[in-house]
Formats: C-alpha cells, sequence, structure tokens
C-alpha cells in the first residue's frame, strides 16, 4: 500500500541574492520559474542564513542547530557532522521516506592543499555523505570542488570530454579571476547537470515510499561560469550600479578593511581578495566588475530553466501532494562596497535571503510575511509535514513560526564569527587575526556604510545586542 504523506522537494542554490528573483524585485533576468512558484508558496521578506560560510550554513540546515551547537562552524576545519547525529535525512529516512540528495552537499571541509592544476583526485566524501541517511547520491560537490575531486558530476563530465577544458578555465583564476565563460554547451554545466539529473529522478520514481530530495545547484556561486547562451537573458541595462561609499573601508577598524585595501596582516580576508590584484579589492576594473555581474546574472537565468524542469517533473509524477522549500546557503556582495563573496559578512545582500515554502495542496493559499526566520526551521518544518515526531533543535516549523510573529533576534556563526540582528540593528563580532567589532543600522544607513559602535546614540542598542549573543552562547558554555 502507498504511503500518501507528502513527497518533499527541498531546492538550493549557493551563493544566490535574493534581490536577483524577480519575485524579489529583481528585474535584470526573467526568473519566471521562481517566480511562479512564489505566487503560490509563503514567501519571507525577513529570512536570513545562520552563516556566510558554505558548510556551517549547510550543516545547520541539515541538523536544525546553529554552527556552535552542531560542531560545523567553519569552511577548514575537520569538524564534521556525526552520522549519530540526527539530521534532516536520517529523520526522514528512519520514519519510512526514501531520500536523495543531487548536487551540492559540501557538509564535509575540502582539503584544499592537497589539490593539483593538472588532474582531478579520487575522493571519500561520497561514502561520508551516505551515512549522514542518503539512500541514492548524486554528487556535484560545487564548481571548483568537482574539478579538484572526482564525483558523479565530474566522471560523466570526463566522459562527455569537457573535464580538462573545465579544470583548465577553473585554475586560471591569477588571469580571469573566476570570470569565464563555461567551456562548452550548456548542458554540461553543472547546474544544468544537477538540474537535468533531478527532474530525470523525480520522474522515474517508482518507490512505495514518499520521496524527500533535495536539490542542490552550486551555483552562482563562483567561478562565474555561465554557458554563452544565457548571456543574451541579461538586460545589462538594468543591473544596477554597485553600492559603494568612497573611503568606507580607510579606516582599519572596518571589518573588511584589508579585503579591500590588500592584506595588513590584522584582518581577515573576503573570498575575492585570493583573486584580486595585489589582494585588493579595490583594483579591479570595472571592465572586470561588468563581467563578472552579467556571467553571475546570466547563471541565475540558466538555473530558472532547471528549477522549472524539476518542478514540472514534481507536478507530473505527484500532484499537488508535495512540499516544496527553495532557498540558499547564503548570498553574494557581487561588487556592493567594492567586494565579491560572502566571509565574514553581516551586509543585507549575503546575511538576507530568499526563502519560498508551498505546502502540500496549498497552491490557492500564498502569502507574504515578513517574520524574521532562517534556514534551521527547515528541518522540523519537514518532519511535521511527514507526520514525524520532532526533535530537539534551534529551529521551529514555519507556519508554527508566523504564529508566533517570527523570531525577535537572529543570529550567524562562523569560525571566528559572530552576528546578532533585530531586523533592522546588525552587532557583529569578528575575532580573527585582531579583533573587530560592528554595529550596522539599516534604519538610518540603508546601504550600511557606516559603523555605529561608538555612536552615543547606539550605546543601549550595542549593549542589547551583545546581551543577546551573550545568552545564545550562554546554554552551551555553561549548561
Amino acid at each position: 500500500m502507498n504511503d500518501i504523506r507528502p513527497n518533499i522537494i527541498f531546492i538550493t542554490f549557493d551563493e544566490m541574492r535574493r534581490d536577483s528573483l524577480g519575485c524579489y524585485g529583481g528585474q535584470v533576468i526573467k526568473t519566471p520559474n521562481i517566480d511562479a512558484l512564489a505566487a503560490q508558496s509563503i514567501k519571507f521578506n525577513g529570512a536570513y542564513t545562520p552563516s556566510p560560510w558554505c558548510l556551517p550554513a549547510r550543516s545547520a540546515i541539515l541538523t536544525g542547530l546553529y554552527p556552535h551547537n552542531n560542531g560545523a562552524y567553519s569552511n577548514f576545519r575537520d569538524e564534521v557532522l556525526s552520522p549519530e547525529m540526527p539530521n534532516l535525512f536520517n529523520q526522514l529516512q528512519g520514519g519510512g521516506y526514501h531520500t536523495a540528495m543531487v548536487g551540492k552537499c559540501h557538509f564535509s571541509p575540502l582539503p584544499y592543499d592537497d589539490i593539483f592544476a593538472d588532474r582531478t583526485l579520487e575522493n571519500d566524501f561520497e561514502e561520508y555523505y551516505k551515512t549522514l541517511g542518503i539512500d541514492d547520491l548524486f554528487l556535484n560537490d560545487g564548481k571548483s570542488a568537482s574539478v579538484w575531486f572526482y564525483d558523479t558530476y565530474s566522471r560523466w563530465l570526463e566522459k562527455q570530454g569537457y573535464l580538462a577544458a573545465y579544470r583548465e578555465k577553473m585554475w586560471n583564476y591569477e588571469i580571469d579571476g573566476s570570470v569565464f565563460d563555461f567551456p562548452g554547451p550548456a548542458y554540461y554545466h553543472p547546474d544544468s547537470w544537477v538540474g537535468n539529473t533531478a527532474s530525470e529522478y523525480i520522474s522515474e520514481y517508482d518507490n512505495d515510499k514518499p520521496m524527500f530530495a533535495w536539490v542542490s545547484f552550486s551555483g552562482p556561486h563562483y567561478p562565474y561560469d555561465a554557458p554563452v547562451e544565457y548571456l543574451d537573458r541579461v538586460d545589462v541595462s538594468k543591473i544596477p550600479p554597485m553600492s559603494m561609499k568612497e573611503g568606507e573601508f580607510d579606516d582599519p577598524s572596518r571589518i573588511h578593511h584589508a579585503s579591500y585595501n590588500g592584506p595588513d596582516g590584522k584582518g581577515p580576508g573576503i573570498d575575492a581578495t585570493c583573486r584580486a590584484p595585489e589582494g585588493a579589492t579595490k583594483n579591479f576594473s570595472q571592465e572586470y566588475w561588468d563581467k563578472l555581474r552579467l556571467n553571475y546574472y546570466a547563471n541565475v537565468a540558466q538555473i530558472d530553466d532547471m528549477v522549472g524542469k524539476v518542478l514540472d517533473s514534481a507536478k507530473k509524477k505527484f500532484g499537488d501532494n508535495t512540499l516544496i522549500i527553495l532557498t540558499v546557503d547564503h548570498g553574494e556582495l557581487l561588487g556592493d562596497h567594492g567586494l565579491w563573496g560572502k566571509n565574514d559578512c553581516a551586509y543585507e545582500q549575503v546575511w538576507k535571503i530568499p526563502l519560498l515554502v508551498k505546502y502540500p495542496c496549498e497552491c490557492d493559499n500564498p502569502m507574504v510575511t515578513d517574520a524574521m526566520a532562517n534556514t534551521l526551521d527547515v528541518l522540523p518544518t519537514c518532519l511535521k509535514a511527514a507526520g514525524i515526531l520532532p526533535i530537539e533543535c534551534d529551529g521551529k516549523d514555519y507556519k508554527e513560526l508566523i504564529e508566533e510573529g517570527g523570531y525577535k533576534y537572529i543570529f550567524a556563526e562562523g569560525e571566528g564569527y559572530i552576528a546578532v540582528t533585530d531586523g533592522t540593528c546588525k552587532y557583529i563580532h569578528v575575532s580573527q587575526k585582531s579583533e573587530f567589532r560592528e554595529l550596522l543600522d539599516i534604519s538610518i544607513d540603508p546601504e550600511e556604510f557606516n559603523n555605529y559602535i561608538d555612536d552615543p546614540a547606539h550605546v543601549e542598542k550595542v549593549s542589547e545586542l551583545r546581551e543577546q549573543v551573550i545568552s545564545h552562547f550562554f546554554k552551551k558554555v555553561l549548561p
């Protein structure tokens, strides 16, 4: 007898800004498939990521726990999740669901020191990922990762004759700054592979158990490598100017002083610095920025096409008996503040993310909410929809959260990084090489150019948010 509980399709992108999507006001490209889903969903205007790094953000989604509670707080330290820890896959699997992952996992740090420009290496990531409760794994563990280490996608790409060319382009970052046209037709691009593989998997699914499938696109995360077929989908006249302020990072106490001006040994560097001339993003030319942003938006247009294929397959296979959640791990600066990347960022472009939730058989009940939420809530939402007993975690079911009015405070964490927001003001503390503290206030500075940490008018707000940080960690450190 077939299980009539809802199927669950969880779609994520890597480093996608919410304002690149039409449903969140984007005008540079058309995103008709994601917009159509939004028109049938709960659209969150106050959703945040729990981390501005890939691995901590993804592990937080997987466990429903903030990084300091699940232990996976760094892209670089070997702090992986235990297979014994309750997570999205093993809880659904144990509750009678058949689980699948198509695309990027990145639940384990990559051995960056072991990679080579002239070869792709074998890895043991796939076996580890399966221990987390994944029945069927089709792995493209990120654009760069699939060039460095063999996975399902790169093995396939090699058979098609394009892996060597992709690897050469990927390693040419000292010349192209990680901006290039994908060296082949769009069909062979990793995001097309993820969309096509997921669509085919859903269409051919014949298990009596309900399906949980995480469809995880590795774009538009850098390298900015859209297929040339998609470049003309971008209306360059509508690409907004980069949001910048002259002298914003002159003060060495600013978190991104070294990223913008060049390494000084005192502060952290954002993703772009290892691609920037002399390690300073201020040295990127306008021509570079124009090409980077063109490729980024073109990649988003490509992903929207693939989302359409996945949703069409799900509709044909399951009808409306599907919970669909669409979101991202974090955003991207894309030239705002003169930077690209996301590390150590609490800016709106990185921290605030798109989130669409379409409950089964509720196509005619869309809504828009300003309730503050985050992606820790994915796990409890899926378990409740599946009729599985809840587990202790840091998230809540989305409908219950909306009824409560949303979170009063949201946090973001990472290695040497903590941030908290009440939706208007943000307190950020970075402890990397030196100590950095900032207070951003979007009510009076919506582009977040200024640091109000020492402003007398913000003394009470700084105190309030610091108190929240202490309370946030207190139960873990001194239970």
